[in-house]
């Protein structure tokens, strides 16, 4: 028995993290690095900012934890979903990576979309439609737009899986992350041979497909020595950073749910056999539980949303010195009553995903008046965007999906104030566990899983998770967002038109 490794490569920084067999964190680090936006809409990272921050993190946590190189037996990789990493045949990044809510892709997606047969076909194939955010269009647009790049491309991988190449030199992915590619038979937990000769590209770009659980390769010499650890330390799957955020949770079986208030604001339930919504509002992806599914909807600005409001829009107060500039707002908010008395915020910086899919969508702020202050704008973005995320637990609920308890998640979630406002626009107790620490902390047992400590993830979740609080919803605000949960339904299709004609601008 021995320790095993956590890492997420998450849009804003990197964490890893270590555990013991019991699932207790011995020790966690972070490196923060930039997204680039060269133009509006576009969003890029440079690999090596990931490597940077891994090899820093994993190195730290070692040192926390005073582990002994060979008492670390596996690492486990989550990371934002659906990047593009660009390699050429010598394995040199060939430009920055296209992140998941990069947008400039919408025609790729229309030639996707025809180049398959249709919508529907396209459904039947890989499970969802054509989305901005997701990676086959990504490649298109490189082929479009910089043939000349696209002509020195060999492979393609997803930013955790290139962190997986420079640790082991294995050209590799997993089922949950490679669902949201768009090029993955999701049914069958294999790429799909069909979407891929109509696309007119070559599976041998594409990385061997593992399960969650599985061991993809081992620490190189040179890596392991690096990080301090040996080359018996083997790295298993992992998963994209919402599946392994639902492990991390938990949510191994069915009627359970987990919100997470990350950069993007994801609603997620598991699923024993793949489940579709034939309108393709939700994903469809394998879980990384072995041989199950997921749905979940997405919000591409959740706790984004408020970053952004504090860093745009109250930059006195992020540059203040001594005083958080969320407990603030928290504490303002907290006076304002449900409903923000009439003000609505629909956040869609970063375009939207779940239900719209519109990559022209915008943010705005709707009812403002000459009473509402400071206090009123901050609690607008929170439960704009709780009542987003509530759009794809209403679409789950209309299928079928029983939900039996919400776990909430991410760095949102530790906003007292923020929870309570899930609980009343739900109208679901929001449950917090004893592990806060999502993807990375879901990852850390899969490793444990892939090498033995566990006989699968069920038996590891059972094990190291269990709910420490609920926090109940509140009967009159749950009346009050009730009322206005159709009136922020109606702004899309109020101003989808003014958006597309602003995207324009």
């Amino acid at each position: 028995m021995g320790y095993t490794i956590g890492v997420d490569i998450g849009t804003s920084g990197t964490k890893s993290l270590l555990i013991d067999p019991d699932g207790n964190i011995l020790a966690e680090a972070s490196a923060s690095y930039d997204v680039s936006m060269p133009k509006p809409l576009w969003s890029e990272q440079n690999p090596e900012d990931w490597w940077t921050a891994t090899v820093k993190t994993i190195r730290a946590v070692v040192k926390q934890a005073r582990a002994k190189p060979a008492d670390v037996k596996a690492i486990g990789l989550s990371g934002q979903m659906h990047g593009s990493v660009f390699l050429d045949k010598s394995g040199k990044v060939i430009r920055p990576a296209l992140l998941w809510n990069d947008q400039r892709t919408a025609a790729e997606c229309d030639e996707i979309t025809h180049l398959a047969g249709g919508r529907d076909q396209l459904i039947r194939m890989v499970a969802n439609p054509a989305l901005t955010g997701f990676t086959a269009p990504k490649i298109l647009w490189l082929r479009n737009k910089e043939p000349k790049r696209f002509d020195r491309l060999k492979h393609v991988l997803l930013p955790k899986d290139e962190i997986r190449r420079r640790l082991t030199g294995e050209l590799a992915t997993e089922v949950s992350d490679a669902s949201g590619m768009l090029l993955l038979d999701v049914r069958r937990r294999r790429w799909s041979t069909d979407l891929l000769s109509k696309l007119q590209l070559d599976k041998s770009m594409l990385g061997q497909v593992y399960e969650s659980e599985q061991v993809t390769g081992s620490l190189r010499p040179e890596i392991a020595t690096k990080l301090g650890l040996t080359t018996d330390c083997v790295v298993v799957g992992g998963a994209g950073d919402c599946a392994a955020g639902a492990i991390g949770n938990g949510i191994v079986r069915k009627g359970i749910l987990t919100a997470s208030l990350g950069t993007s604001g994801v609603m997620f339930v598991h699923s024993d056999e793949p489940q579709y919504d034939k309108r393709g509002r939700l994903h469809t992806f394998c879980h990384a539980d072995n041989g199950k599914w997921h749905m979940m909807g997405v919000t591409l600005s959740a706790a984004g949303s408020l970053q952004w409001f504090v860093e745009n829009v109250c930059k006195e107060l992020a540059t203040r010195r001594g005083a958080d500039p969320y407990q603030t707002l928290n504490s303002e908010a907290l006076s304002v009553p449900p409903g923000s008395q009439g003000l609505l915020f629909a956040p869609y910086l970063s375009g939207e995903r779940t239900p719209h899919a519109d990559a022209s969508a915008r943010a705005c702020f709707v009812g403002l008046t000459a009473a509402h202050e400071r206090g009123h704008m901050a609690r607008a973005v929170m439960e704009g965007v709780a009542m987003s995320l509530r759009e794809s637990l209403e679409i789950i609920k209309q299928l079928g999906v029983p939900v039996r308890e919400m776990r909430l998640s991410g760095g949102g979630a530790k906003s007292n104030l923020w929870k309570q406002i899930f609980a009343d626009v739900m109208d679901q107790s929001a449950c917090t566990i004893n592990a806060e620490q999502g993807p990375a902390y879901g990852v850390a047992l899969l490793a444990a899983v892939g090498c033995g400590q566990y006989k699968n993830i069920e038996e590891a979740c059972k094990a190291t998770i269990e709910v420490v609080k609920k926090t109940p919803p509140k009967k009159s605000a749950v009346r009050t967002y009730d009322r206005l949960f159709p009136v922020y339904q109606s702004l899309y299709s109020s101003l989808s038109e003014s958006f597309a004609a602003l995207s324009q601008f």
